[in-house]
């Protein structure tokens, strides 16, 4: 079942697009969390998503708010996706799926991931979450909405 708005966010130990191992609890030290899992990078949609999460970076930075991106796809190819379309923020590697799990959003199939979208407040609580399969810019522009509130 997916993590909801008011509950606690597990912590979580992953490799961002550099193999550097970043950890939740360490992220929120920095700000609030906008948490965006996408099924896979390079492909269309998500290419999308992610661009538009870059595109409105300025408008993250204002409210405080990193823009955290995961998916099942190995380190290499989430450095390949980063690079080619000069996303500029974390895109954290989930393997094993064992993140997506913990938060609700895996499933079988293809599309190992749900897209899904968490805004995390500074003391780990998912303050909302934004879900859709078809609308790619809604998650970026809702977690805005609800860190503006």
């Amino acid at each position: 079942m997916a993590l909801r708005a008011g509950d606690r966010a597990p912590d979580f130990e992953l490799s961002d697009q550099h193999g550097t191992t970043v950890t939740l609890a360490g992220l929120l030290a920095d700000g609030p969390v906008v948490l965006f899992f996408y099924p896979q990078a390079m492909t269309t949609g998500c290419t999308r998503e992610a661009c538009h999460f870059r595109d409105i970076a300025a408008e993250f930075d204002a409210v405080g708010a990193q823009r955290i991106g995961i998916s099942a796809d190995p380190v290499d190819k989430q450095a390949e996706f980063d690079e080619k379309h000069g996303l500029g923020y974390p895109l954290l590697s989930d393997p094993d799926r064992a993140v997506a799990q913990a938060f609700g959003v895996s499933r079988r199939g293809p599309l190992p991931t749900k897209r899904a979208t968490f805004v995390i407040g500074t003391d780990q609580t998912i303050v909302e979450v934004v879900t859709s399969e078809l609308n790619m810019n809604v998650h970026a522009d809702k977690a805005l909405a609800a860190l503006g509130a």
